[in-house]
């Protein structure tokens, strides 16, 4: 079976390679906890907090897909199945069960996070080698920031 090879030296798609895939997994579960607490939430603000939980899916979604496809243009296996994800997540368990509206935005609160945190840690590692790349995770980082600020918003008092 031939692989895809990159024009990139080894050591510098040794560093995007991991990257990617953090930034994978991480998004895999926070769709993941986005579509739990959508299906989940209750409480007075259910319909705005239930839509705007479909918008962090489908974020997650999109980016993770892009993800996964620079990686395999530079040769680099994606890993997305479940035991992965489940094993190298950065993102808190959701709880089971209902969760009340304001419970369900800190929910997501700490996961975008959680997960933007790692995206910039990501940053500083992929900038100096593969601006492509770095590329790609700015663009997410922006995304999930904006996100993260809409619902920090949710909760302000």
């Amino acid at each position: 079976m031939s692989t895809v090879k990159s024009t990139l030296p080894d050591s510098t798609l040794k560093v995007v390679g991991e990257a990617l895939q953090g930034a994978l997994v991480d998004l895999v579960d926070l769709s993941l906890v986005a579509k739990q607490t959508h299906w989940n939430v209750i409480g007075p603000r259910f319909r705005s907090v239930h839509l705007q939980l479909d918008e962090v899916v489908t974020t997650a979604r999109t980016h993770s897909d892009t993800v996964a496809e620079r990686s395999a243009a530079l040769g680099v296996p994606p890993d997305g199945r479940a035991g992965t994800v489940a094993a190298t997540t950065g993102i808190h368990t959701v709880a089971e069960g209902w969760q009340r509206d304001t419970d369900a935005v800190r929910t997501l609160v700490d996961a975008l996070g959680a997960v933007i945190v790692r995206m910039r840690e990501r940053l500083d590692e992929v900038g100096p080698v593969d601006s492509v790349s770095e590329d790609v995770l700015i663009q997410i980082t922006k995304d999930l920031e904006k996100h993260h600020w809409m619902f920090q918003a949710e909760n302000a008092s």
